[in-house]
């Protein structure tokens, strides 16, 4: 007989481009979910969870960055006896579904309908340092109005966000821009096929790595890059470069010299002057509202996925200087944006609907508050009730369940109860606050001790023997007493 030929076993490892979270960091997002959906909420809007999986048709090739269809999602096809079966994927975005929701149930939603949505979106892509194919966003989005006020309650809603979950005024930036007046810049300097347009725009994008010198290089013959090979220019004369670069950098001290400069390079420009007319609007709603230069600024330079967006667009950007891993200095950069998009319901449709919203990177923000300190780094644990005999189990099963009940995070020791010193390691790894200790000889006395794991640590780790008996860490008290004596210790470690 054959020798069955044994099974490998799988390897333990996370899948490429993805990784685990564990409780420290699943808290941290949870409570900065928390915060953000409190401020979204706080403005008016609902939430909205759509499904994780969409019609690659729903989808369409809407993914920012990615030109062809299809491409940067995870999609499979649902094979059916009757046909070839449906192509589905995950989602790349939560604009995409809400695109989709809002045309089946337009009839049902109130307009303008504003929803918020929070949870893990999937990129099919090169994975890298940093760039993870699974991230969390938190949108929030105005559908049905063209009314500048949405756009601009948007941007002011992004400011008190950032300031909300710990992002100071001073350490960000909203800056504002508008895709209109780069439309009417190309039709100022007559470009007018789709392929150019597309080139520019492309090249547009890299003004924030190469700067107006190496824009106006691409933007004509070409130019060498980094690594010394040359990329060939889009071929547009001197006189065609100019007014982009002066779209670039139009920005001034004031709105009004902005808007000055920006006029000078959209020239007659209909749909040039238009952009310049809503940005005019939203700064002075922005005014009117005390959001200042300091919070939120009007900056031609901004050019965030100008080929999606089809009127105002905007970028959060934190301007506090941190270390790389060379130990070289850097601005933290982006970590939100979005703008106007009145092409994607019409999809669905066939009519045009105006929509606006904006999108948060959950991972990067949290990233810049670790940066700053802002994010507890050792977690409350619970406190843990030991076990001294496993014949009592149930006598520790009531201490855990009158903690709970007086709203205490607690738990027993579920593991191997014969060697205690192995309890407190497991509180220690817990970052538990405080163990309850009841053996017997406390039974049969009605007392249990409670050792504050916290004070006793900073004691073991500082202090002198004089020291340790000015600040007991650990108290004896009457078994009646354990819930209030908890209390106490917890209050007094913050």
């Amino acid at each position: 007989m054959a020798k069955v030929k044994k099974q490998p076993r799988p390897k333990a490892v996370t899948p490429k481009g993805f990784r685990d979270y564990f409780g420290e960091e699943v808290s941290q997002r949870s409570e900065m979910l928390r915060a953000i959906a409190g401020v979204y909420h706080h403005y008016g809007f609902d939430a909205l969870e759509t499904s994780a999986v969409e019609t690659v048709e729903a989808l369409g090739k809407y993914l920012p960055d990615v030109d062809r269809p299809n491409e940067g999602v995870f999609a499979w096809q649902e094979y059916d006896e009757s046909d070839d079966g449906d192509w589905m994927a995950l989602r790349y975005d939560l604009t995409a579904p809400l695109a989709r929701v809002y045309a089946q149930h337009r009839n049902d939603l109130p307009t303008p309908y504003r929803r918020y949505a929070m949870g893990p979106v999937w990129r099919n892509e090169k994975p890298g340092p940093g760039r993870y194919r699974q991230f969390y966003q938190c949108d929030a989005d105005t559908v049905g109005t063209a009314s500048m006020a949405a756009d601009a309650e948007i941007c002011m809603m992004l400011s008190d966000t950032l300031e909300k979950v710990g992002i100071p005024r001073g350490d960000y930036l909203v800056r504002v821009n508008n895709r209109k007046v780069l439309d009417g810049i190309l039709e100022a300097i007559s470009v007018t096929d789709p392929n150019q347009r597309e080139a520019v725009m492309r090249t547009i994008d890299k003004f924030d790595k190469i700067g107006s010198e190496g824009v106006a290089q691409l933007l004509n013959e070409g130019r060498l890059d980094a690594s010394g090979a040359y990329i060939d220019g889009v071929g547009l004369t001197q006189e065609q470069i100019w007014p982009v670069i002066s779209f670039l950098t139009a920005k001034s001290d004031t709105v009004a010299e902005t808007m000055t400069n920006l006029r000078a390079a959209v020239g007659d420009s209909k749909v040039g002057q238009e952009g310049i007319a809503e940005l005019e609007l939203m700064g002075a709603l922005f005014a009117a509202a005390g959001y200042g230069d300091d919070r939120i600024l009007i900056d031609p330079s901004i050019v965030r996925g100008l080929g999606y967006y089809t009127g105002p667009v905007f970028e959060a950007e934190l301007t506090f200087e941190i270390f790389d891993e060379k130990g070289r200095k850097r601005q933290f950069g982006s970590v939100a944006g979005g703008g106007r998009y009145d092409g994607l319901v019409k999809r669905f449709t066939g009519q045009e609907v105006p929509a606006v919203g904006l999108s948060i990177g959950v991972d990067r923000l949290l990233a810049a508050l670790r940066e700053k300190g802002r994010l507890a780094t050792s977690p409350t644990g619970p406190v843990v009730v030991t076990v001294m005999d496993r014949a009592r189990m149930a006598d520790y099963q009531a201490m855990v369940a009158e903690l709970r009940n007086a709203g205490i995070r607690a738990e027993v020791y579920l593991g191997n109860p014969k060697n205690f010193g192995n309890q407190l390691k497991y509180a220690d790894k817990r970052n538990s606050p405080i163990a309850v200790i009841e053996g017997g000889e406390e039974k049969d006395r009605g007392v249990v001790q409670i050792k504050d794991l916290i004070l006793g640590a900073r004691i073991a780790e500082n202090a002198t023997l004089e020291e340790w008996k000015e600040r007991p860490s650990q108290f004896e008290v009457g078994r009646g007493d354990l819930v209030a004596k908890v209390r106490e210790i917890l209050a007094g470690q913050g």
